[in-house]
């Protein structure tokens, strides 16, 4: 992911709310949000990014979650790095690995795992693991909370659809699909081109060769009931599929 937004035991409804971005370049071959039933993927709710065999975002059927983000520092990337999409499964999945002996054989992340109990935050760049508090949180390609524009943007609307006690979640869509630019002396300096610090400082992003691929929004209500849903789309910002999952959550 590149843009979540997380509300923690804020909402009169749900006990959580997810709603983030994938961006990623449209040659990259991926596939929807499907229940998977291999190996570390079994039992677990997850889009799957077909080029290394990880993912951004899972879920599993007891309310357990797990995404990831890039880290946008201007360090240069090491090539020979495992996919940062492999660190999901491996947390979700069966086997429920700990990234504490090798975090740092990655490129830049940070990781949000958890459930509507609890959620904690890691990254590999210099910051130690940590409960968040309840309440509502932004992550995008910085640590978590850095007060970015398209995060700020997005906790925003977010906060102001909690307080208004609303159960339907299109504004949370529309809020992931707000293509608005921050201006100028806004932007944050992360070691790209200027043009390119315009492009990605939108929530969504419409280019021709890289962009947001999908929005996903994650519930889980105060009666322990789970609706994950995850659109698609084009380079143009066209819809082209959409994934509806409901579940009770076993705990």
């Amino acid at each position: 992911m590149c843009l979540v937004v997380v509300a923690l035991r804020a909402h009169p409804t749900y006990s959580l709310v997810i709603a983030a971005n994938r961006d990623e370049y449209h040659d990259r071959p991926a596939a929807p949000a499907a229940w998977g039933d291999d190996g570390d993927f079994a039992g677990i709710l997850a889009g799957r990014d077909l080029a290394a065999g990880g993912t951004w975002f899972a879920v599993r059927r007891d309310g357990r979650f797990a995404l990831v983000t890039n880290v946008r520092d201007g360090k240069a990337q090491d090539p020979a790095a495992p996919s940062r999409g492999l660190i999901v499964p491996r947390v979700i999945g069966s086997s429920g690995e700990s990234l504490a002996s090798d975090a740092r054989n990655y490129n830049g992340f940070n990781l949000l795992a958890g459930d509507d109990s609890a959620v904690h935050w890691m990254s590999n760049r210099g910051s130690d693991r940590r409960r968040i508090d309840a309440g509502v949180h932004g992550l995008s390609n910085a640590v978590l909370d850095e007060p970015w524009p398209k995060v700020m943007r997005t906790q925003r609307r977010l906060q102001e659809w909690i307080a208004r006690g609303d159960g339907d979640v299109e504004p949370l869509f529309a809020a992931l699909g707000d293509r608005t630019r921050a201006p100028d002396q806004e932007l944050p300096s992360t070691g790209v081109a200027l043009e390119w610090e315009r492009i990605l400082s939108a929530p969504f992003i419409v280019t021709e060769r890289y962009g947001t691929r999908c929005s996903s929004v994650y519930t889980v209500n105060r009666d322990g009931y789970a609706t994950f849903r995850e659109r698609s789309f084009a380079p143009d910002g066209s819809m082209t599929g959409e994934v509806n999952e409901a579940f009770a959550l076993r705990r």
